[in-house]
C-alpha cells in the first residue's frame, strides 16, 4: 500500500488543537533531543534489515524528469529516529533488497510526493504551500532548512550535511501522516483519500507513458 502525505485546507477545532500539541511536542522530543541515526548503503539495502509494517520513502535525484534524470538516492526511515539512505552510482540499479521492500504489499510506503518518487525509482529499479517543509512548520513546528536542496546529490562522497538533510525528508513522515490520518477521519475523506492513493500506481504509468502534462478526464 502506499499513502502520500499531502494536506488541502481545513478548519481546526479546539480538541483537534490539543491532539496536534500533544504529536507536536511527542515529534519534538524523539528527533531534537537525540541526534538521528544516519546509515549509508552503497547500491542496496543490506541483508536482514526490516522496517515493520509502514516505512517513509522520499528520493533525491539530478532533476524533476523520471524519464530523464538519474536516482542518486532513496531515503527510508521506519519512524524510529533512525535513517537508512541507499546511494546509487547511476551505473547500476540492482538493488534486489529495496526492490522486495518497496514490492512487499505488506508494508506500508509512506511518501511526500509519491507521483514522483514512485515514477523515478519504477523507471530506475511542486510543491508550493504543500511541501514537505511547510507540513512540518505547520503540523509539527518544526522548520526544515532548504540549503542542501540544490546540492549535488550525484557526488560519490556524500558530504554530513546532504545525508542530515535527506535522513529528515524521511524521519518526519510517520508523524505527519498519523495527524493527517486523523485530520481526514474528522473530515470524512479517508475514502477519498485512500481511492487517490489506489490510483497512483496508474497515474504513474501514464507519466512515464509520457501523458505527464495531460488530464484524462478532461473533455476537449
Amino acid at each position: 500500500m502506499v499513502v502520500e502525505v499531502r494536506v488541502f485546507s481545513w478548519a481546526p477545532s479546539s480538541d483537534w488543537l490539543t491532539t496536534l500539541e500533544g504529536l507536536q511536542q511527542t515529534m519534538s522530543d524523539t528527533l531534537n533531543n537525540s541526534n538521528p541515526i544516519i546509515k549509508l548503503h552503497r547500491g542496496d539495502l543490506p541483508d536482514g534489515l526490516t522496517f515493520g509494517s509502514s516505512v517513509a520513502v522520499d528520493t533525491e535525484t539530478l532533476g524533476l524528469n523520471p524519464l530523464r534524470d538519474r536516482l542518486c538516492l532513496v531515503q527510508l526511515s521506519a519512524g524510529n529516529s533512525e535513517a537508512h539512505l541507499v546511494q546509487f552510482d547511476g551505473l547500476s540499479y540492482d538493488a534486489p533488497n529495496l526492490k522486495q521492500l518497496l514490492s512487499d504489499p505488506g508494508v506500508t510506503k509512506i511518501f511526500h510526493y509519491a507521483r514522483f518518487d514512485v515514477a523515478v525509482i519504477q523507471h530506475r529499479t511542486y510543491t508550493d504551500r504543500h511541501g514537505l517543509r511547510d507540513l512540518c512548520g505547520e503540523l509539527l513546528g518544526i522548520e526544515l532548512s532548504k540549503l542542501q536542496q540544490q546540492s549535488d546529490w550525484g557526488t560519490e562522497n556524500l558530504s554530513q550535511e546532504q545525508m542530515q538533510y535527506a535522513a529528515l525528508d524521511v524521519l518526519y513522515l510517520h508523524g505527519l501522516k498519523e495527524i493527517l490520518e486523523r485530520r481526514l477521519s474528522r473530515e470524512g475523506r479517508h475514502h477519498l483519500a485512500h481511492a487517490s492513493f489506489n490510483f497512483l500506481p496508474t497515474r504513474v504509468e501514464l507519466d512515464l507513458s509520457g501523458w505527464a502534462e495531460q488530464d484524462i478526464f478532461s473533455h476537449s
